[in-house]
């Protein structure tokens, strides 16, 4: 279903999937061109929690999906983000993927899951090989690069990461870091053990 929410910088469509009652996960995806490559992934990961009766929401954030705002300073996207998230009172968790990760902090939720998280740093570094590769010099405002710097994400999340990461997590999953591919990719059993793992989650922070 396709929603809407406000926030200081206009109007943002967002989608949800799930039951009208119960807890809520708000999805954080990855920023700037991860976003297009991780989006039907993330849209088959909340399709499994609605599959385990677990709502959530996908919000468009200003300069990603249908959004009409820029994104010149990572102080919006995070604002948008804590609108969407305070839409009711309903118990909400907040589901992050790679650079998400660093914009729930203006947000309240009950707790957090994060899916190798990312920090600024290492966001601008990647865009910058990116465009060094192509031939052509960094693309992000000055503004955007200056406030991504020094990001960090949350702490006292549950962190999962993909088996080749070997950075201390919570647990690790087997699966490709589809973020890291040149076009848009799924993969529908890996949406289906992280559904599982967040449902198992969920079950213990509300128990």
């Amino acid at each position: 279903m396709i929603g809407w929410y406000d926030w200081a910088g206009g109007r943002e469509a967002m989608l949800r999937f799930g039951p009208a009652d119960g807890p809520v996960v708000v999805a954080a995806m990855p920023l700037l061109e991860e976003w297009n490559r991780t989006r039907a992934f993330v849209v088959t990961l909340l399709r499994a929690l609605a599959d385990r009766s677990i709502a959530s929401m996908l919000p468009d954030l200003p300069g990603h999906g249908e959004s009409l705002a820029p994104l010149l300073d990572l102080r919006d996207a995070r604002a948008a983000f804590a609108a969407a998230a305070a839409l009711h009172e309903r118990s909400v968790f907040t589901l992050s993927v790679r650079g998400g990760a660093l914009l729930d902090d203006q947000a309240s939720p009950v707790a957090r899951w994060q899916l190798s998280p990312a920090t600024g740093s290492e966001l601008v570094q990647d865009l910058r090989r990116v465009h060094l590769a192509r031939g052509t010099g960094p693309a992000l405002p000055a503004s955007l690069v200056a406030s991504l710097a020094g990001a960090e994400p949350a702490s006292g999340a549950r962190v999962v990461r993909l088996a080749s990461d070997p950075r201390p997590a919570d647990r690790h999953f087997d699966g490709p870091p589809l973020w890291r591919r040149a076009e848009p990719g799924n993969d529908a059993a890996l949406a289906a053990v992280l559904a599982d793992d967040i449902a198992a989650w969920i079950g213990r922070c509300v128990a």
